[in-house]
């Protein structure tokens, strides 16, 4: 079980949006309201839909922007290693927070996310990590306002409790006004109606190319679920857990295995 006990943690920040994401400036704020302690490893650029890949085919380099923050050339992934296990081995994380997204991290978008899988590398690194999403519908003046005004709130609420080794949490701040927003909800991943987004387009040669477009299909299929407390104007907390094997199922393949 984890439980972080110090009263100004160490908090390694990453995302997928880049060094210098609006959404990473957000979240450096929320964690200065905890803390001074704070190291910032970014990708270079944006790292959308990366997942939880390594860069394992060229070199990884970095560069120190200023005190405890860096900007490397690769994943998510790989900044959450190579903060971890290179850049602060002498001052461990106690806390790791990723993001604030630039869009809602939902359903089945956790398999897809550098975000959540910066978190996910923090957590088998066993270091606590939490990632935060702002949805949005459009991009606009006040896109952050949600995660800006209850992200600390929440953060500080999540490390006063104690969770399992190998469970991150998934925050995600619905796209809606501050005051309009129906508190924070505890539910499971949903499932969405997956729908075709590809686009088909020619290029300039007149040859035909696909493009993954944005029209995600966000209605809530089921009760109890991050989609539903979106689409309801709640902020969705979600722990996810590292271990994907399915136990009933292992059961079953194992009496038909004897």
């Amino acid at each position: 079980m984890i439980k972080i006990m110090h009263q100004k943690p160490r908090i390694l920040i990453s995302n997928d949006d880049g060094i210098h994401a609006a959404g990473l400036k957000v979240l450096e704020d929320i964690a200065s309201s905890m803390t001074d302690d704070i190291w910032i490893v970014a990708p270079e650029w944006e790292q959308s839909g990366a997942a939880h890949s390594l860069s394992i085919g060229r070199p990884l380099r970095f560069r120190e922007l200023g005190p405890k923050r860096y900007t490397v050339n690769g994943t998510p992934t790989d900044c959450v290693m190579i903060a971890v296990n290179k850049l602060m081995t002498e001052c461990r994380p106690d806390l790791m927070l990723s993001g604030v997204n630039h869009g809602a991290n939902l359903g089945e978008d956790v398999t897809y996310s550098g975000t959540v899988a910066a978190a996910m590398e923090a957590t088998l690194l066993g270091i606590p990590a939490i990632a935060l999403s702002q949805s949005l519908l459009t991009d606009h003046e006040n896109a952050y306002d949600p995660a800006r005004h209850y992200g600390p709130l929440l953060v500080k609420k999540l490390i006063s409790q104690t969770w399992p080794r190998h469970v991150l949490i998934n925050i995600n701040f619905p796209d809606i006004s501050v005051d309009k927003i129906q508190g924070a909800r505890v539910v499971r991943q949903g499932l969405r109606n997956i729908n075709d987004n590809l686009v088909k387009w020619k290029d300039p040669h007149g040859k035909p190319f696909f493009w993954i477009g944005g029209n995600r299909d966000d209605s809530p299929t089921e009760e109890e679920t991050d989609l539903e407390a979106i689409h309801q104007g709640a902020i969705s907390i979600t722990p996810l857990h590292l271990d994907l094997t399915h136990h009933s199922t292992l059961e079953t393949l194992k009496l038909a295995f004897i």
